[in-house]
């Protein structure tokens, strides 16, 4: 080994190592998640994702019949994102409540019905048509 290379305990060299705000990828086949399972995946304590339910209200996972917390992906993909602004971004919790609701105002604006209206008229009158001609 030479004499220059730096390596922390485990024998790695740190520059290598994986970013500690890396987290591992969510099973393609899985669309329920058990608290610990969400715990490992986002990196905080059970604890901390109990609170954070009590603080957003986006996050609403199942429960089973004995009372176990189930998270869907959806909760879990909002987790990490919630993760990202208090620990990343240095978000306050008002701070991030503000932001996930800007997103969410933001996706919902994209998806508006605006552009189906066109449709719906052309719809309407191809009906409204073929009213007056049984009429």
């Amino acid at each position: 080994m030479n004499e220059d290379t730096v390596q922390d305990e485990a024998g790695q060299d740190p520059a290598e190592a994986p970013a500690a705000s890396s987290h591992p990828a969510l099973p393609a086949d899985k669309l329920y998640f058990k608290i610990g399972e969400v715990a490992k995946i986002v990196g905080v304590k059970p604890y901390v994702l109990r609170y954070w339910e009590s603080e957003f209200s986006v996050i609403k996972p199942g429960k089973t019949r004995s009372k176990h917390r189930l998270y869907r992906r959806r909760d879990v993909e909002t987790l990490l994102r919630i993760k990202d602004l208090l620990h990343g971004r240095r978000f306050t919790i008002e701070g991030a409540r503000r932001q996930l609701r800007q997103e969410a105002a933001a996706e919902s604006a994209e998806a508006s019905p605006v552009a189906g209206t066109e449709s719906l008229k052309e719809v309407r009158d191809a009906l409204v048509a073929i009213r007056d001609a049984l009429a």
